[in-house]
């Protein structure tokens, strides 16, 4: 019998705004929600892209750090942006997180985002 999932959660990222968790730790992987560039601290979203961008990839690492991981150990990062004129700035910002090997990734344009968010980033990343 394998062991059950394990939900993550910290406060140096934002709570879950629905009913799902932050991350779940299972089969030796971290699955993190996607994170939105809201500051943990105050729950706003800056107006900015480029601070959101960075907000969003913060985010990301609280809660790969949270689960045991680190960015180093990211697997996978799946982009969602609502302006793909904004991909370059994104990847800009991005090469700052992904200094080593880089993980996979897939970038798309979406209709919309919640909170009126311009970016979102979700990660698979592997467990010690």
């Amino acid at each position: 019998m394998s062991p059950e999932p394990k939900t993550v959660q910290t406060a140096a990222a934002p709570a879950a705004i629905g009913p799902y968790s932050q991350a779940v730790t299972y089969g030796g992987l971290v699955y993190l929600s996607g994170q939105l560039g809201i500051d943990p601290a105050t729950g706003a979203i800056p107006e900015d892209f480029s601070v959101q961008a960075r907000q969003a990839l913060d985010n990301v690492r609280a809660v790969v750090e949270a689960a045991g991981s680190s960015l180093a150990r990211v697997l996978t990062v799946d982009v969602f942006l609502i302006d793909m004129g904004r991909f370059g700035e994104f990847n800009a910002i991005y090469g700052t997180y992904f200094t080593g090997p880089k993980p996979a990734r897939a970038a798309v344009a979406v209709a919309a985002l919640p909170r009126e968010a311009q970016v979102e980033v979700r990660v698979i990343a592997a467990l010690a």
